[in-house]
């Protein structure tokens, strides 16, 4: 039903649930590795300070923005956007950010799940002993070899492929919402069990100050940028999945409290994944690498020189394949609602479809690491290059500008001050600059810098 009080694919069973749901869409692989790392690059503490602040005027306003649109049409975004255009008489360009969001979404979701894969390999290696008492050549030799070999990436893509796919074809309360009450508890428990242990390390004050220095000096334009990035980039905006989470959610539940849970949520766990892996790199005197570098070759290098590593390390990378469960799910629902509602089809039969088509897809970043290493697109190295390229630097960026801007000036205030419980005044005011000026103007200016700097 547009527009209703519920969606048609069902509704999360209380608000405590989509901020687990939505927390768990935001916290994924980037959470694990990018923010760490960006951190420590940046200013440490400084860093982090500038990084809240980003969340607060650029992250936040834009998922608000998403969750009141998703709520206020209670559909998948495509049709959410129709909705809305047509009830409010809104030009039919806006349609596009649907679209935009369902295509962005599904594109990630391709590539995702090949790196996602990734963490699963690692569960098993650590888990059988293999990495105990390697050398940093035979770690970084194991992950070239990996990488070299498509048969094992394809396992391993289609195992998690298969358990998304499982997942989302189950529904809103039977699927997603029993997904989350399960994965995110048990997240925060491995995150805290493995705190605990990083406490116990000799590298934990180097890690930690790593994390903490406040260095101002640090503070510089590229810096700034790199804040504004990762507080829209952290929260899974732009790609539809909370939107579409957000038709979900009940009328009763606050937005703004709700929203602002979720993002301290997800930047918690980012600095508890670096109070995590830093000291067990400073540990084992080990660089602190960027990237996939970190995650599968660092870190189970380390892992595997210390102490019941075997068993810690298993449980790292059980975290990490928890937080990607949690994000694929989220990010295959936008094109599964929109093609469940388009032809009134069954969930499960459209998820094993769509799931398929992605799989299929998905082969070209599988195959960007070894077969087609050489190959480019449209001027990027490789094909998972050039679909991380449309996805982070234009789709992105794009739609969560697009979506502060519909929600700011084109949905009726009398329509944002009934989902947010505001009244006419200097809040409504405070909410049009905040997310109709402030925000999209920021995710700009990083769309251009990231685009052409």
């Amino acid at each position: 039903m547009a527009g209703g009080t519920e969606s048609r694919h069902g509704m999360w069973s209380n608000r405590w649930l989509f901020v687990l749901a939505a927390a768990g869409s935001a916290v994924g692989l980037g959470n694990i590795w990018k923010f760490p790392y960006i951190v420590g690059e940046n200013g440490g503490g400084a860093f982090v300070i500038l990084y809240l602040v980003c969340i607060a005027l650029v992250g936040v306003p834009i998922m608000m923005a998403e969750v009141i649109i998703g709520r206020e049409g209670r559909q998948s975004p495509i049709n959410t956007m129709r909705h809305l255009i047509k009830q409010h008489h809104r030009s039919p360009a806006w349609t596009l950010i649907g679209w935009s969001g369902v295509v962005a979404g599904f594109l990630i979701l391709s590539y995702y799940v090949v790196i996602a894969g990734w963490a699963l390999f690692y569960i098993m290696q650590m888990g059988s002993g293999a990495l105990e008492g390697v050398s940093a050549a035979e770690a970084d030799h194991l992950f070239s070899d990996f990488l070299a070999d498509p048969w094992q990436l394809i396992f391993w893509q289609t195992l998690f492929m298969a358990m998304t796919v499982f997942i989302i074809s189950r529904g809103v309360i039977g699927g997603l919402e029993t997904a989350v009450r399960w994965f995110m508890p048990a997240l925060f428990l491995l995150m805290v069990v493995l705190l605990g242990y990083a406490m116990t390390l000799d590298g934990w004050s180097e890690g930690v100050n790593f994390m903490f220095r406040f260095d101002f000096s640090s503070i510089t334009p590229d810096a700034v940028l790199a804040a504004m990035g990762q507080a829209f980039f952290t929260l899974s905006l732009g790609m539809g999945a909370i939107m579409a989470y957000g038709a979900y959610v009940p009328s009763s539940a606050s937005i703004f409290s709700t929203v602002t849970i979720i993002a301290l949520l997800d930047t918690l766990v980012a600095i508890a994944a670096g109070l995590v892996i830093f000291p067990i790199v400073f540990t084992n005197g080990l660089e602190t690498a960027q990237g996939p570098g970190l995650m599968f070759v660092t870190v189970p290098l380390a892992f595997g020189q210390m102490p019941f590593g075997a068993l810690f390390g298993t449980i790292f990378f059980l975290l990490v394949s928890f937080a990607a469960i949690t994000s694929a799910i989220s990010i295959g629902e936008p094109a599964l609602a929109y093609v469940v509602e388009e032809y009134n089809a069954k969930r499960s039969r459209v998820a094993i479809t769509l799931g398929a088509i992605s799989w299929v897809l998905g082969l070209g970043t599988v195959f960007s690491f070894n077969y087609w290493a050489e190959v480019e697109i449209l001027g990027q190295p490789t094909f998972f290059d050039f679909a991380t390229f449309v996805t982070d630097k234009v789709l992105l960026p794009l739609g969560g500008m697009f979506i502060a801007l519909f929600a700011g000036w084109a949905l009726p205030g009398t329509v944002v001050g009934s989902q947010l419980g505001l009244k006419e005044g200097p809040m409504g005011i405070i909410w049009k600059l905040i997310c109709g000026v402030l925000a999209p103007a920021a995710v700009l200016v990083v769309f251009l810098a990231s685009l052409f700097g």
